[in-house]
């Protein structure tokens, strides 16, 4: 016998929420949780990129590649008739934001910002805000409705539940790494007046906040230290692209040591991060931060934020900061810059952390508690 999963990743759109998706379905062995076999509902481009198995059948109906409402609308009324029609017997909802009530069924919860207020004000009376705070809601109900609910870090499933109050079966089921993001050379530093290689790898967001990074690495390069910020990740243009590119202007108006280099393929990363001397991470507002466990898993010395999951995750590896204050922003990198010890220790440090965060972990974790909220609702079903 066993169960038949199905995976409702219709609106699974985002970066992290793909690489979560072929990570589970990478990794693990479905076989050793008793389950038979995956059925996966998706567009065609995510579909392509997940890994060919036996046991895992793909389906791509057209009206996903169509606009957001007939998404939602398959996703609410289609999507649950079509999975008992081909024998699911539990549903992964890829997405907190799901409309689909199959039972039983487990959500993944992969957003924070509508559960952070102070990270909400940033946005102001705009489209942006009302939009998440109609996603709070729809979150809210979805989690309440599944029998089970899985999480990224304590941090964020203590978060969401002062808002959804206790769900009634939770995992803490943390991403993991890619392989190819593990260096296990020693690094070198830079010789006495070479240029030191800082990256910081995300988004460009209210809550990142690199024009802060900026403005403290102006600080340093004032003060004599031969630095290189390049700032990785797409933008929108928007407000917070604006602050950065004031920052810039302000800062380094000759373009002397801050490069911004867009969105980079993901493939290219792990060189890019093999190739800097120390990583900088300055979000106020994660779940987890995939780019954080590569910087670990890569041995980068790191300063780091001090919000949200940060120090759960990078624990005692890091120099932490108030990401809002670039004067204790230039304090942190100062510390690594100047203490070979302390840089040293901390890059030993992460490489042991972020063996903790591996797929096959994660993949086994997943299944597991799938198979466990089955077992569960079946035994417990009046």
């Amino acid at each position: 016998m066993g169960i038949v999963v199905g995976i409702d990743a219709s609106r699974s759109r985002s970066g992290g929420a793909r690489a979560h998706l072929i990570g589970i379905l990478n990794a693990g062995n479905i076989k050793e949780h008793g389950i038979k076999a995956v059925h996966v509902w998706s567009y065609d481009s995510l579909l392509e990129s997940l890994p060919t198995k036996d046991w895992l059948i793909k389906h791509s109906p057209k009206v996903l590649q169509g606009g957001l409402l007939r998404q939602v609308l398959w996703q609410r009324f289609s999507f649950p008739r079509i999975a008992r029609k081909f024998g699911c017997d539990v549903v992964l909802n890829t997405d907190a934001g799901s409309v689909a009530r199959f039972r039983p069924s487990v959500t993944m919860s992969r957003d924070a910002l509508s559960y952070e207020p102070n990270e909400m004000k940033r946005y102001g009376l705009s489209k942006a805000r009302l939009r998440l705070i109609l996603l709070k809601y729809i979150q809210n109900f979805s989690l309440r409705a599944a029998e089970g609910s899985t999480f990224l870090t304590e941090y964020i499933a203590n978060l969401i539940q002062k808002s959804t109050g206790s769900l009634r079966r939770i995992k803490v089921i943390p991403h993991g790494v890619g392989e190819e993001f593990r260096n296990t050379q020693k690094r070198s530093w830079p010789r006495d007046g070479e240029i030191i290689r800082l990256v910081y790898v995300s988004n460009i967001a209210p809550y990142k906040h690199q024009w802060m990074v900026v403005r403290a690495v102006s600080k340093l390069v004032q003060k004599g230290y031969n630095l290189q910020l390049k700032l990785v990740g797409s933008t929108d243009g928007g407000k917070a692209q604006a602050l950065l590119d004031k920052a810039v202007a302000e800062c380094d108006p000759r373009g002397t040591f801050v490069s911004q280099a867009g969105q980079t393929p993901n493939h290219s990363l792990p060189s890019l991060l093999s190739e800097s001397d120390l990583f900088v991470f300055a979000s106020s507002c994660e779940t987890i931060s995939n780019t954080l466990l590569e910087a670990m898993a890569n041995g980068l010395p790191i300063a780091c934020s001090n919000r949200g999951p940060m120090p759960e995750v990078l624990e005692d590896a890091g120099v932490y900061f108030d990401p809002e204050d670039a004067a204790s922003i230039a304090d942190a990198i100062e510390m690594l810059l100047a203490d070979s010890k302390l840089r040293q220790n901390n890059a030993d440090r992460v490489l042991c952390i972020s063996k903790k965060y591996s797929w096959i972990r994660c993949a086994d974790e997943t299944w597991a508690f799938i198979k466990d909220t089955f077992e569960f609702y079946k035994n417990n079903e009046k």
